[in-house]
């Protein structure tokens, strides 16, 4: 039986890599989409609403036929869902500005956030707060200011992640940040600006996982499409991404092919896409928990 909701914090939790699946320009958000996807191989599903549709009634219904047609063969209610959001991580007042797109997301019932563009440590710091309820004082005074998430969403996203509304106030905190939290959030660091600040940026509590988008940093350093193999600045990039993610914590994601998945897991990477990569990876981790 599984000891969490969240079955992406649970692996991660156990220095288990995960792996996605799900387009990054849109979705098919369906009630039926979402029973189909309920036994999905993945560990969670990565909605793209950055460049793809904000369609909150497809997500509402979407959600519902995951729950639906669950449990998943791990025995979680669902698979994990984690929403790219279209606002992006320039500033606290940005944020602010677009604070409406995490209650309506998590009130939804989906289990993490990805602040793209992430440019911004007061950004990110404000993201935080805003996906908290402020009776959550972990980290409140060291790093954090008080949580601004309000009440009347956690009903729906209690039944979606199936329990009641008192355990769901519990459990909708961060991870790692809360050791029982079951919300994960993200962060690219896709462009210059956001690389130079990336030190600061990843010491903010609350982040669970962080990537380095090399589409968007190719396109910040003058390229028009990403050069393959990086050149020096691309991998320069890349690197202080990867070394600022392990030295906070933080579980790096990127992406890799499965002949290669048991070098990047020695190294840390931690979070990967591809059915075929996470065949090959969970052999290489000796994973236990059933697909």
């Amino acid at each position: 039986m599984p000891k969490r909701v969240n079955k992406a914090v649970e692996l991660l939790s156990q220095d288990q890599p995960i792996y996605y699946t799900g387009s990054h320009t849109g979705a098919n958000l369906t009630y039926e989409a979402g029973k189909a996807m309920s036994k999905t191989w993945a560990d969670y599903i990565n909605v793209g609403f950055e460049h793809g549709l904000f369609d909150l009634i497809g997500l509402d219904n979407f959600m519902r036929g995951l729950a639906d047609g669950g449990p998943t063969n791990s025995g979680h209610q669902t698979p994990a869902v984690v929403i790219e959001i279209p606002v992006n991580g320039t500033s606290a007042a940005a944020i602010q500005a677009n604070d409406w797109q995490f209650r309506q997301l998590l009130a939804r019932g989906v289990h993490g956030l990805l602040l793209c563009h992430a440019e911004n440590p007061e950004a990110v710091k404000t993201f935080v707060e805003y996906c908290r309820y402020p009776f959550q004082k972990i980290g409140v005074g060291d790093g954090l200011d008080v949580g601004r998430r309000g009440s009347a969403g956690q009903s729906a996203a209690a039944l979606i992640w199936g329990v009641s509304v008192e355990e769901y106030l519990d459990k909708a905190d961060p991870w790692p940040l809360n050791p029982d939290g079951e919300l994960m959030l993200g962060l690219k660091i896709e462009n210059v600006r956001a690389l130079a600040n990336v030190e600061q940026t990843l010491k903010v509590p609350g982040i669970a996982f962080a990537e380095w988008g090399p589409g968007d940093m190719g396109f910040s350093f003058g390229y028009k499409s990403t050069p393959r193999p990086f050149p020096p600045e691309m991998w320069d990039a890349r690197n202080r991404v990867f070394a600022t993610c392990k030295a906070n914590g933080v579980a790096f994601l990127e992406s890799s092919p499965p002949e290669t998945v048991g070098d990047n897991i020695d190294i840390g990477v931690r979070v990967m896409s591809g059915e075929a990569t996470a065949v090959a990876g969970r052999v290489y981790s000796r994973r236990t928990m059933p697909v």
